[in-house]
C-alpha cells in the first residue's frame, strides 16, 4: 500500500518555526504535486502549499511570505518550513501526493493522517 506520514508538528510560541515533513512510501511509479493542507477546529481544510513535480509553488495568501515548501524527490518527501507563527496558523497539517502508483495506470490522490501544529503563548 502507499503511505503518506507526517512529522515535525509540535506546540510553538508566537514568532517562532516548526519544519514539518511528509514522507510517502509504497509502490510508487511517480509523484507529481505534493502539498499541504490544514484543518483548525470549526473551520473547513483548506490548502497551504503546494509543490509540483518540476519545483513550481503556490502559497496560500495567509502563508506567502512565512511558510516555505520543498521536496526531495529521491527521499520522496516533502517538506513544510513555517516561520514567523501565528496564533491562527493552530491547525491539524495534513500531507497530500497525487502520483501513480506501479501498475496501476491513473493518477491517485492521498493524504496522510495529519500532525498537530498548536501555535500558543
Amino acid at each position: 500500500q502507499v503511505q503518506l506520514v507526517e512529522s515535525g508538528g509540535g506546540l510553538v510560541q508566537p514568532g517562532g518555526s516548526l519544519r514539518l515533513s511528509c514522507a510517502a512510501s509504497g509502490s510508487i511509479l511517480s509523484i507529481n504535486n505534493m502539498g499541504w493542507y490544514r484543518q483548525a477546529p470549526g473551520k473547513q481544510r483548506e490548502l497551504v502549499a503546494i509543490i509540483t513535480s518540476g519545483g513550481n509553488t503556490n502559497y496560500a495568501d495567509s502563508v506567502k511570505g512565512r511558510f516555505t515548501v520543498s521536496r526531495d524527490n529521491g527521499k520522496r518527501t516533502v517538506y513544510l518550513e513555517m516561520n514567523s507563527l501565528k496564533t491562527e496558523d493552530t491547525a491539524v497539517y495534513y500531507c497530500n501526493a497525487d502520483l501513480i502508483r506501479v501498475g496501476i495506470l491513473s493518477e491517485l490522490h492521498y493524504w496522510g493522517q495529519g500532525t498537530q501544529v498548536t501555535v500558543s503563548s
